[in-house]
């Protein structure tokens, strides 16, 4: 069983060198357990004792900080208990991920000739600490902004928050969306077919995705791409494949190494909590060392021109026009 098995060095990361010449290298580490294991599969403190293990690992290595990914960032209370037990600082690396959202849906919209000031944005998962975060910065540039969660109540305290926000827990009201973003914590697909309005753009950051693989199937009028997908600077070499093009990273590994970079090895992004001031942070940070948003991928594959085309061609025919959401009162 996994939950036997301790923390596994799978390979040792080279080549990562910033336009300021600073140079740094690091490791994988697995930790084996399953998505479901680590999110109340499991007792939670037998959660942290083996992603601590993987901190612990990582030390032995001689790395100065690890970097949590996926399901490892939002176990427990997010990576806080982790680095109470860590001889080294820890990042969940939600900071970045929140910048390469951004930017994502922003080129996104730009190249569908989508007006954020006249469209309407949802967030799904919109309470979790990469959610909110999206939700309040995406919420400066759209003209209303749904935001989509399980709990009812702090659903609607977020939305209470946001300029021309509303709550829902239904995911149907997608259909009025005409740029999405996701990041859900839940271990299947949540974003169907028959939740799209055609023309729309669907950044799915969550991994594993949040977007059914059915939407590429049936719905080649809407652009689903990959949040998250960056380049690293230098002649970076992982060592091990995980489904990326070469030199290409998470946006999660990415804050670690840019931290690397700067020789601070400090607990940065932790908890349940991401700041915009972090995230614009992690911003200045990228543009210093030269990370930028790779090319839009989708599915495991990099998107074609002829999609993006296709989704615009169908915002047009659809006619950009959209029910409109009831403005708040003060």
């Amino acid at each position: 069983m996994l939950v036997k098995m301790k923390p596994v060095l799978v390979s040792h990361i080279t080549g990562i060198r910033s336009l300021t010449g600073a140079e740094t290298e690091g490791w994988f580490i697995g930790c084996p357990l399953t998505p479901r294991q680590m999110t109340g599969g499991l007792p939670i403190e037998q959660v942290y004792e083996k992603i601590a293990g993987c901190a612990k690992l990582a030390a032995e290595q001689g790395a100065d900080i690890v970097g949590l990914g996926a399901f490892t960032s939002v176990a427990g209370d997010g990576g806080i208990t982790v680095a109470e037990r860590s001889s080294i600082a820890v990042t969940t690396g939600n900071s970045y991920t929140v910048a390469t959202a951004i930017e994502g849906t922003q080129r996104a919209c730009h190249l569908l000739d989508i007006d954020p000031a006249a469209s309407v944005v949802a967030v799904v998962g919109a309470t979790g600490s990469i959610g909110k975060t999206c939700a309040t910065m995406l919420a400066r540039e759209f003209s209303e902004v749904i935001v989509i969660g399980r709990d009812a109540e702090r659903t609607q305290a977020l939305a209470d928050q946001l300029p021309n926000a509303r709550a829902s827990l239904d995911l149907r009201d997608l259909r009025i969306a005409d740029a999405i973003v996701t990041v859900t914590s839940t271990d299947s697909a949540v974003v169907l077919p028959e939740h799209l309005k055609p023309g729309a753009i669907v950044c799915d950051v969550a991994r594993p995705r949040d977007v059914s693989v059915r939407v590429s199937k049936e719905r080649p009028d809407v652009l689903v791409i990959e949040g998250g997908v960056v380049d690293v600077p230098g002649n970076v070499e992982f060592g091990f494949e995980f489904g990326f093009p070469p030199r290409t990273a998470y946006a999660c590994m990415s804050e670690t190494m840019m931290l690397a970079l700067e020789k601070r090895p400090e607990n940065f992004t932790l908890g349940k909590e991401v700041s915009v001031e972090q995230v614009e942070e992690m911003q200045a940070l990228a543009k210093k060392h030269g990370f930028q948003l790779s090319g839009f991928r989708s599915f495991e594959k990099a998107v074609e021109p002829s999609a993006i085309e296709r989704a615009k061609k169908a915002r047009k025919q659809s006619g950009a026009a959209v029910p409109r959401l009831a403005t708040k009162s003060s």
